[in-house]
């Protein structure tokens, strides 16, 4: 098989439509970046990379519960061999994309053979043995995928065939030619991930993992072109219309339908569907999430439940009165909690213990600043719909 066989690769020029569309999102995107200080962005990104994790496990038909994530971020694992096996898959990808968020992965183009084996590796190495093993629905064979190393046999996915496993050097090396070009400007670069996106699992180089390294990749390159962050996911999105999600997936598999689909072998219209609604997929959670850290709604979810806490005795008074000067300011030295409680210095610091071994704050040192902290307890309270309702 020849790399024509995945053209068109991009839409069509002139498509006014998909403009518009990468246009609101950046837009959308720089809106959010300037609602949170640097400090709490951290700790939402903490937040942020949890949910994503939730949701991509949840495309690929492993509903982890956000509860034994966090306790598998802690190195509680349940006794369970099938909770725990989830909880391990859950940190294997909140770690690989911490890596990716803090700028530890490779300095390679994210469209790059070595940046797609590096996602594959770290991701996979950290599995259950497993989890390493796929079974060929034709044959019944097992097939242990190997971290980082493309498959050497061949595959089907749905009634796709992508290209032997001979034929994948070709098809990456094009890949990477055509998506990562410099002279793309911003809107159709961003374009360019939505088309990738599908073209990667097109050509689907691994055994398995390929859905996850597709949404590390994607989430890398939004961040390369500043449009990304840590504080949103696409992943929320597509699991949330995972039918379309795969509908459309395999609806941009088709071969051109005649001389008004573009001039590939593949449907030039079906890649534009595509593209248009993984675009509208990230607007809509980029405009999410800046609905729910709006400043002025956020302090008063957290205001209400302050309040109920503070009834029921599990807060003491002037607690919000930290929190909210943690979220506008970002980062609060420890001596200044009399000033802002108005409280002497022991009864200052008793709130500010308080608040640190709820994990309302936190911070990285017994002396360092803290900053505003979001135990999975409080996340329906201050980020409603974050995750779906139990």
């Amino acid at each position: 098989m020849i790399p024509s066989a995945m053209e068109p690769m991009f839409p069509r020029d002139g498509n006014a439509a998909l403009t518009d569309l990468a246009v609101d999102l950046i837009a959308s995107a720089s809106h959010l970046s300037g609602q949170i200080q640097e400090p709490v962005r951290e700790s939402i990104g903490d937040l942020v990379r949890s949910m994503n994790c939730y949701y991509s496990n949840l495309i690929e038909g492993h509903n982890t519960h956000p509860r034994d994530i966090d306790a598998a971020l802690a190195g509680n694992y349940s006794r369970d061999p099938k909770r725990r096996v989830l909880q391990l898959e859950a940190r294997a990808h909140i770690e690989v994309q911490r890596l990716i968020d803090y700028g530890e992965d490779p300095e390679a183009s994210p469209y790059s053979t070595p940046y797609i084996q590096w996602i594959h590796e770290e991701f996979c190495r950290r599995l259950p043995e497993e989890y390493l093993w796929v079974e060929n629905p034709d044959t019944g064979a097992r097939v242990r995928v190997v971290p980082g190393e493309f498959r050497d046999g061949e595959v089907r996915v749905g009634s796709h065939l992508p290209p032997p496993a001979a034929d994948l050097p070709r098809f990456l090396d094009r890949f990477q030619a055509v998506y990562d070009d410099e002279r793309l400007s911003v809107p159709r670069a961003i374009v360019a991930i939505a088309a990738a996106h599908h073209r990667f699992l097109w050509i689907h180089p691994f055994y398995d993992g390929n859905g996850r390294v597709a949404r590390l990749m994607a989430h890398a390159l939004f961040l390369r072109r500043g449009v990304g962050s840590s504080i949103w996911s696409v992943a929320r999105g597509l699991a949330r219309s995972s039918s379309e999600y795969r509908a459309r997936l395999a609806n941009a598999d088709a071969p051109r339908q005649g001389d008004l689909d573009g001039r590939g072998a593949l449907s030039a219209t079906q890649l534009e569907e595509f593209c248009a609604f993984f675009l509208r997929v990230s607007t809509d959670q980029v405009k999410f999430m800046g609905s729910l850290l709006q400043p002025g709604e956020l302090l008063r979810r957290m205001k209400l439940y302050t309040d109920d806490e503070q009834a029921a005795g599990r807060l003491p008074p002037r607690s919000m009165a930290l929190l909210r000067e943690a979220l506008l300011i970002g980062e609060v030295a420890r001596g200044r909690a009399p000033e802002i409680t108005g409280y002497r210095e022991r009864r200052a610091r008793e709130i500010l213990s308080t608040l640190l071994k709820k994990g309302l704050l936190v911070s990285k040192g017994p002396r360092a600043p803290v900053r505003l902290g979001f135990p999975l307890d409080v996340v329906e309270r201050w980020f409603p719909r974050l995750y779906p309702v139990d």
